[in-house]
């Protein structure tokens, strides 16, 4: 048996009606991931509320839990239900009064439904702001309550976050180690009881655990030492404060209940669990917090995998707590096969856990993840994305944790190269649009797949399921060149033709190749295979980032900064220095303007530093980043006039995931994008 849907009402965010809370689930592990507020937290506790959990504690409901929808009052219920399938024989047996008929894909299933309600005391002056919950059965909730009885059946084993492992793991009344190893098979059934009357056992190590204890008391009670004090204490004390028909007696032995499983328990409740050095170690050995909750873990699990009675739930907010990275991966791993694993009674654990780490979404299979936002539970599993089937097959490969930043962000920007990943945040920063500030992850997806990574974001049916709040924009290049690029950056040799087989042959384009309105056609197409919804795409202007930099106004920065990157050795060695290697880079910048070229031709022999000269782009794009914060810092740039220098693309996609620009000023004396042009000059 495991839970198929949750469907969750007026309770904390989660509204009512449409803005009800409605997750479907699969047997198996499932990972809720999201940002802070977005909900996790107020799923797992709904489950509680509804199921209870097996170290008894009690989550107590408070008035502030009700919804309060925006400018009204908090609502009078709350109403959450749970829908149960894979129901086994012993489920119906246990379940027979209260079961369910559903018709899925038309075929009869059985189904438990229990839907827990809560309602406000309206009431006056008394002290009980709620009532008492009901557990309701049927698919309307018009079946029978459900009992006591069958309640515990459906207790979830819970995991919370900052968990105090060893807290749990001590002897003590009540101890959660002690409910673990009572209902563990090997405690329960493993050994023979001790008979007191019979010879003492020719070893005792064949007797069970309650045997040994029922053993050791007889020892106690045997001891020569507790003998004397008993025979003491009757004749010297009690026998002198006794009636001749009324003598007094005691017995001295160790305390425990008559009902086996009481003694059973008192006895467990003696024992801790601890790590030791190795498997023979008597001592214990010093570990932290994370060893130990991997054990404790590990125990609560032992349990879940062994038992063949209850609901196999178990809910675990922020494994990740107290965890280094490959401990999260480990565990992760471990936890996927455990939910694969058949009990002794046919059935799977099912695993749900809420989690902040990008360690641990990336090492889950994509479609067991669901991003959680606004209050709503967005599935990422094959119907429910824009993805295809190779989609997933590809992220499952290149999903690594870098990129899983994005199912944490209130936004997103997708790059394709490290250059956008170095440059872009500075920019945003300087316009006055820190990405920290407004939650944006940027993802690098290194020029592959980019489209892949977007269509995470949309749904295959946004009418039914709603649209993920969280705006996503891709930046990609043109990759087309003017016409007279080829021989600036370097493709072609001076004088050589353009190459007469097809364009597509060809690892380089020039507008050229694309007569009447195809230039617009390919553009249309890039951007088509990741738009939608929240989702958008920024195709270059032009033709690449450095290029479209240079192109739009910054092309003496741009310059200055493939100048630094190519010379960046000499400067590590000593060798040169920046003012040097910036005079000349503005020296043979100036000679270019002074040519005379088209805006064209001179962003091209700006980007010829990189094509041809091999500056690198990542190099480049760190000391543009530089020389820009310089500028801003000394006042001889500032935001707006920044702006106005840089491809609209750029300012788009920024504005995209921080919200729009205002209209720049009109000023006179604003600063101007550089340098002057001239007119065109096509064969330089």
């Amino acid at each position: 048996m495991y839970i198929a849907e949750i469907r969750i009402e007026n309770f904390r965010l989660f509204g009512a009606g449409d803005q009800a809370f409605v997750l479907p689930l699969t047997q198996g592990l499932t990972a809720l991931v999201g940002e802070n507020d977005a909900g996790k937290t107020a799923v797992i506790d709904a489950l509680r509320l509804v199921l209870g959990t097996r170290d008894q504690e009690i989550l107590r409901l408070d008035p502030m839990d009700f919804h309060q929808p925006a400018g009204a009052e908090h609502a009078e219920q709350i109403c959450i239900r749970l829908t149960f399938h894979g129901l086994t024989i012993a489920d119906r047996g246990a379940f027979a009064e209260f079961l369910t008929y559903d018709t899925i894909a038309g075929a009869t299933e059985t189904a438990l439904i229990v839907t827990w309600v809560a309602k406000r005391n309206a009431k006056e002056g008394s002290s009980r702001r709620v009532l008492p919950p009901e557990w309701r059965t049927g698919a309307k909730g018009d079946g029978p309550l459900l009992d006591l009885g069958a309640r515990s059946l459906l207790t979830a084993t819970y995991l919370r976050p900052l968990r105090d492992a060893e807290r749990a793991m001590s002897a003590g009344r009540g101890s959660r180690l002690s409910q673990i190893l009572q209902h563990t098979k090997e405690i329960r059934d493993t050994g023979t009881p001790f008979n007191k009357f019979a010879d003492p056992p020719d070893d005792p190590k064949m007797l069970s655990v309650l045997g040994l204890g029922d053993y050791a008391s007889h020892l106690f009670g045997e001891s020569e030492g507790i003998k004397q004090a008993r025979k003491r204490l009757n004749e010297d004390y009690l026998k002198p404060l006794s009636f001749a028909n009324d003598l007094l007696h005691a017995r001295i032995g160790v305390a425990g209940a008559q009902e086996d499983s009481l003694r059973l328990r008192q006895l467990l409740e003696k024992l801790e669990l601890a790590l030791t050095a190795s498997s023979d170690a008597e001592s214990t050995h010093t570990r932290g917090l994370g060893s130990n909750n991997l054990l404790f873990m590990a125990c609560e699990l032992l349990l879940l995998a062994a038992e063949s009675d209850g609901f196999p739930l178990l809910l675990i907010e922020e494994p990740e707590a107290h965890l280094h990275p490959q401990r999260q991966l480990r565990l992760m791993s471990f936890l996927q096969k455990q939910a694969e694993k058949k009990r002794a009674d046919g059935q799977h654990i099912q695993i749900i856990v809420t989690t902040h780490s990008p360690n641990l979404a990336s090492d889950l299979q994509l479609g067991k993840l669901v991003l959680i936002e606004g209050g709503r539970a967005f599935p990422l599993c094959e119907g429910k994305t824009k993805l295809g089937a190779s989609d997933y097959r590809f992220l499952e490969r290149f999903l690594d944790v870098t990129k899983a930043n994005l199912f944490f962000a209130r936004a997103v920007l997708i790059v394709e190269g490290d250059a956008e990943n170095i440059l872009l945040p500075v920019i945003a920063r300087l316009l006055g649009r820190d990405f920290h500030h407004h939650g944006v992850s940027v993802v690098n997806v290194g020029g592959v797949g980019l489209g892949r990574y977007a269509r995470v974001f949309m749904r295959e049916n946004e009418v039914q399921d709603g649209v993920i709040n969280i705006p996503v924009a891709c930046i990609t290049d043109m990759d087309v060149m003017p016409d007279n690029a080829p021989w600036i950056v370097g493709k072609l040799e001076e004088g050589q033709p353009i190459p007469v087989r097809p364009p597509s042959k060809r690892q380089w384009r020039i507008k050229a190749d694309f007569p009447d309105d195809e230039l617009e056609q390919r553009r249309a197409e890039r951007k088509a295979k990741a738009s939608g919804q929240k989702v958008e795409t920024f195709v270059a202007d032009e033709w690449t980032l450095e290029y479209d930099l240079a192109f739009h106004g910054l092309g003496k920065h741009v310059y200055r900064a493939a100048s630094l990157a190519i010379a960046d050795d000499r400067l590590s060695a000593g060798s040169i220095t920046q003012a040097a290697t910036l005079a000349a880079a503005d020296a043979a910048y100036q000679a270019l303007v002074n040519a005379a070229h088209d805006q064209a031709t001179l962003a091209s022999h700006v980007y010829a530093l990189f094509e041809a000269d091999g500056a690198s782009k990542a190099m480049g794009a760190q000391y543009l980043a530089g020389l820009l914060e310089e500028e801003i810092a000394t006042g001889t740039l500032d935001a707006e006039s920044l702006r106005v220098m840089l491809p609209a693309y750029i300012v788009a996609a920024i504005a995209h995931v921080t919200g729009p620009f205002p209209p720049p000023p009109a000023e006179d004396g604003a600063a101007q994008p550089d340098p002057p042009v001239a007119a065109p000059n096509p064969a330089a």
